[in-house]
């Protein structure tokens, strides 16, 4: 009688065991299911603020190509004052809106990223006393950054170093890039078309 009483003990801790193991399995489970669910979410979350950081910056240099370009200079003063103003107020308005992804990086790549960063620095000083030669090099920059075949020649030790950046951190270098580049084009057209109306304006004082 003893001897069938404590098997039956035996069985039925054999048996709680069981269950209460099935039961942390199944309760993990839906944990791991739910953070599955959430990291979807925070990717997404981080995707759409990246997004959000880009239409910021779009936004601000379009204000800032409006306040420089040719159209703003041949309207008279008193429209263009009150579409600087307006200008201003938007820029004041986008400034407000604060955004940051951060990147999560190891030590190699916190050092690329520095190197990179050095290296577009640099040819930033350069365009304001070389802005062709500045051009140039920039777009050598950006070259190394695509992968399509590029129609100008790769920044060969730029590309090593940008490779070595982590994924977003590359991302946010071409964008970089990308608006540098249009900025300096847009310079340049602006220039091009002030010393035509320069030229134009000696050649009618020297006719008159």
């Amino acid at each position: 009688m003893a001897q069938a009483k404590i098997q039956a003990k035996m069985n039925e801790a054999v048996c709680s065991k069981f269950s209460r193991t099935l039961s942390m399995a199944d309760r993990s489970g839906r944990l791991l299911e739910t953070l599955d669910q959430l990291e979807i979410r925070v990717e997404a979350l981080r995707e759409t603020a990246s997004a959000l950081e880009q239409e910021r910056e779009g936004i601000l240099e379009m204000i800032q190509s409006i306040q420089n370009s040719q159209e703003m200079r041949n309207i008279c003063a008193g429209e263009r004052e009150e579409l600087s103003l307006t200008a201003n107020r938007l820029m004041g308005r986008t400034l407000t809106v604060e955004i940051s992804v951060g990147t999560i990086r190891n030590p190699q790549q916190e050092e690329a990223l520095r190197k990179a960063t050095s290296m577009i620095d640099e040819i930033v000083k350069k365009l304001l006393v070389d802005m062709e030669g500045g051009r140039q090099q920039l777009m050598a920059l950006h070259a190394a950054c695509v992968t399509e075949a590029p129609p100008v020649p790769i920044d060969q030790k730029f590309q090593v170093v940008v490779i070595s950046c982590s994924l977003e951190d590359q991302k946010k270098i071409k964008q970089r890039l990308e608006t540098l580049v249009r900025n300096v084009e847009n310079a340049e057209k602006n220039i091009k078309i002030m010393d035509h109306q320069k030229l134009e304006s000696a050649k009618t004082n020297c006719s008159s």
